[in-house]
């Protein structure tokens, strides 16, 4: 049986949560789920945004699933995402885009796996701001460790799963300094796995390039911010945010996540889609070992995309939360 902590977030967050949670309780998948919450719901009703129980429930099972969690724009506190990934060395931003038959998009053929460095960056949160002059001065920290330890996991990944390129995309040709840095780490990881390709892009083109040819994408990895604005243009060749999942990995620890927001305009509503977080709970189920259980529900999960009539409304269709998790269930072992 594995321990696992549950993070049902804001919004939205545990009406999803409660539909993957049916849904494994019905495959029975070996889990024991650990609930503890974070965030506006949980400042509201105790006045902590992470408790200290969800702390030690982390440190405890070192596996976690995490719904949505409302981060205020401009002011309020700091994104719970940001603090738990730097305080546990969450580094490895994994975001997987593929297409998926029944979701129609633009892009066929599209499989790349997108690595952003998690913990540096712009989202370091190193900002001063000069009130007499009316300037602020955001510091962009890279750092050579960083830096090897992002592009040796992608390149690790890519060799374990038979990946055959990994692309780097970057700004060295402006950001001299932290952009050779990165540059550097990737071709030292390079040399490590001389059977896979390497190649980089700048950024700018590597958006269009993501854009006008995305199916010649295999690892793609990158800075912060730039991973930030790549995964979320990778989630819209393959459907939007509703329908990726998302990992925050580190070495001895690892939360997987909804990676869109809380929606809290819909919330109590039974019109989200929990496509993305079970998404994300199978990639948990891999990282534990128990491909057999991920595969069996990513079949049924495949099979009840390609029904619109089970689906939510952004996909299409008429059918409630609820609704689309029992469609699930009821295509177990097809």
């Amino acid at each position: 049986m594995h321990h696992i902590t549950l993070i049902p977030g804001d919004g939205i967050g545990p009406e999803i949560t409660k539909a993957v949670t049916d849904i494994f309780a019905a495959a029975q998948v070996p889990v024991q789920w650990e609930e503890q919450n974070a965030g506006q719901t949980t400042f509201d009703q105790s006045g902590e945004l992470i408790p200290q129980a969800l702390l030690t429930s982390l440190e405890k099972n070192r596996v976690a699933l995490k719904g949505p969690i409302t981060t205020p724009v401009g002011k309020g506190f700091r994104s719970i995402n940001v603090t738990l990934r730097q305080k546990y060395d969450l580094y490895q931003n994994v975001r997987p885009a593929k297409t998926t038959p029944g979701i129609q998009t633009r892009y066929s053929g599209v499989d790349l796996v997108l690595f952003r460095e998690n913990t540096e960056g712009l989202y370091s949160g190193l900002e001063v701001y000069d009130e007499r002059l009316g300037i602020a001065d955001s510091f962009n920290r890279i750092t050579k460790e960083g830096s090897r330890k992002i592009c040796r996991a992608a390149f690790a990944y890519a060799d374990k799963h038979g990946r055959k390129k990994v692309t780097l995309a970057h700004k060295a040709n402006i950001l001299k300094m932290a952009g050779t840095l990165m540059l550097d780490a990737c071709k030292e990881a390079a040399a490590e796995f001389p059977h896979i390709v390497f190649e980089d892009k700048i950024i700018d083109n590597m958006c269009m390039q993501l854009v006008v040819k995305p199916e010649q994408f295999d690892v793609v990895v990158t800075t912060n911010l730039f991973g930030d604005i790549l995964s979320d243009l990778c989630a819209g060749l393959v459907g939007g945010l509703g329908v990726v999942s998302g990992a925050n990995v580190g070495d001895d620890m690892a939360i997987f996540e909804a990676v869109h927001g809380s929606a809290p305009d819909i919330a109590g509503q039974g019109k989200a889609n929990p496509t993305a977080l079970l998404r994300s709970a199978l990639m948990l189920l891999r990282h534990i070992g128990e491909h057999e259980y991920a595969t069996t529900i990513e079949k049924a999960l495949d099979l009840t995309l390609q029904d619109k009539s089970k689906c939510t409304g952004d996909l299409g269709g008429p059918a409630s939360t609820g609704e689309f998790a029992q469609a699930v269930i009821g295509n177990l072992g097809k």
